[in-house]
């Protein structure tokens, strides 16, 4: 088994991973709030984690690892967009959420072990752990504490508050826009649960109608369905701070640990042609945007060109060079498939998935003439060729004359070269070529293709 090494963003080392239980991998990822059709830039750690819990599943073996990624549907955002369409909370993150699935599921990606909804997880059972029972607990244990109708983290309770951030308290009230509330002790200080208004969600709660703060959410689902403590918590390097920070902080004092999972991953930012994306800029594009367009193996790879801690430029000509590098690939993997996939690809991811050199090492199974490493390599990293053929013909511009006439012309150019006609043969290629036929001569014979 090749020694896996990954990037820790809390202790800023890149060190030998070694899972709590391995026969119960567990990696814990924040998923998409459903308001809306997610961004290009949410593909970026949908796609990492993919390629994360497929290593996982070779090493460890696919039932010996817990993925979980969640789905945020109660959020002030949720709540506005669905007053502007004018329909039910519950119907938008419905379809938002169906939206999403279908999206990543395009992009090659699998199904995580789990994928709860917040909502599911407000108020369970007597003896089910939910938000409720954490915010209860933090209040029992000093971290906490109730004004105004609010809950609220205290954050100076907490002396390791930061740690993941690398930033003291100072440091962080000084660049967070934080909100000013004169019910709060410090200003760091967040919110755990807050009273609903008039309209909006609401659960019962021994402080009243309301609803839990962001960070709770995923505190909560993780430490119901990965434990108290787990192997690997991701997500995008936007997320260290508050979001994340604010993670440890609750689970951590709620259940009296130093951590809440031992390793932390991070993917850098995405750009759209140099630029920051935003819809001020024009630039804003939606994954349903770029399948409209690319089939989704194409998008994975040229994602996946850039090393994840990196950030990544979205370019036209990053997504033409892995349509033409995939399709490489597959021609020359094309038969008989290995069960898994060649062990230089693995120690490539395994070192901290490096996927710059992982593209390196399949190049060279190519160069090399493995058909069937390379095969089962691409079924491994979650690349179909089926998708790419079926998106290739579909694009493809349709014959302006028959193939059996087209046939007929190539075989009487054949001919015409064989007697020496040089001016026969080049008038029927200008023929072809007139009618949107390409003829290429090569060493195995003549080949014809339309012309794009």
């Amino acid at each position: 088994m090749s020694a896996l090494k990954i990037y820790n963003s809390l202790t800023r080392t890149k060190d030998d991973f070694a899972p709590i239980d391995p026969t119960n991998v567990r990696m814990y990822v924040c998923g998409p709030t459903v308001y809306d059709r997610a961004h290009i830039g949410n593909a970026r750690p949908v796609i990492v984690f993919d390629l994360m819990y497929r290593l996982l599943r070779h090493l460890y073996g696919a039932e010996h690892v817990t993925y979980v990624r969640n789905v945020t549907d109660v959020d002030d955002k949720i709540n506005a967009r669905a007053a502007e369409r004018g329909i039910s909370i519950r119907a938008l993150t419905e379809d938002t959420a169906r939206g999403f699935r279908e999206d990543v599921a395009e992009l090659g990606t699998l199904r995580p072990s789990h994928e709860p909804r917040a909502t599911e997880f407000i108020c369970r059972g007597a003896d089910e752990l939910d938000m409720v029972k954490l915010v209860e607990r933090l209040i029992a244990r000093g971290h906490a504490y109730e004004a105004d109708g609010h809950v609220l983290f205290d954050v100076a309770s907490m002396p390791a508050y930061g740690r993941l951030a690398r930033r003291s308290l100072d440091e962080m009230e000084a660049g967070a826009r934080v909100e000013v509330a004169s019910y709060k002790k410090g200003p760091m200080d967040f919110v755990l649960w807050k009273p609903s208004k008039e309209g909006e969600p609401a659960w019962t709660s021994p402080w009243g109608q309301g609803r839990p703060g962001w960070h709770l959410e995923c505190s909560a689902m993780s430490a119901a369905l990965l434990g108290e403590t787990f192997d690997i918590h991701g997500g995008g390097i936007d997320l260290i701070f508050p979001h994340h920070e604010n993670e440890i902080a609750q689970s951590t004092c709620c259940f009296g640990r130093d951590t809440m999972a031992n390793v932390w991953m991070h993917n850098g930012f995405l750009q759209v042609e140099g630029e920051k994306m935003s819809k001020s800029l024009g630039n804003f594009v939606t994954i349903r945007e770029v399948l409209a367009d690319w089939p989704g193996d194409v998008a994975r790879l040229a994602m996946l060109s850039a090393h994840y801690r990196q950030p990544i430029n979205w370019t036209l000509k990053g997504l033409q060079e892995a349509e033409r590098t995939l399709a490489q690939w597959f021609d020359a993997a094309a038969g008989e498939a290995d069960p898994r996939p060649a062990e230089t690809v693995v120690e490539a991811l395994s070192d901290d998935l490096n996927t710059p050199k992982m593209i390196a090492e399949i190049h060279r199974l190519k160069s090399e003439g493995r058909r069937k490493p390379l095969a089962g390599t691409l079924a491994f990293l979650g690349f179909r060729p089926d998708v790419l053929a079926d998106w290739q013909a579909a694009k493809a511009p349709e014959l302006s004359v028959p193939q059996e006439e087209i046939e007929r012309l190539v075989d009487a150019r054949l001919e015409a070269r064989r007697e020496r006609n040089w001016a026969e043969a080049d008038r029927i290629r200008d023929e072809l070529l007139a009618k949107g036929v390409v003829l290429k001569d090569g060493a195995g014979g003549t080949t014809w293709e339309v012309a794009r």
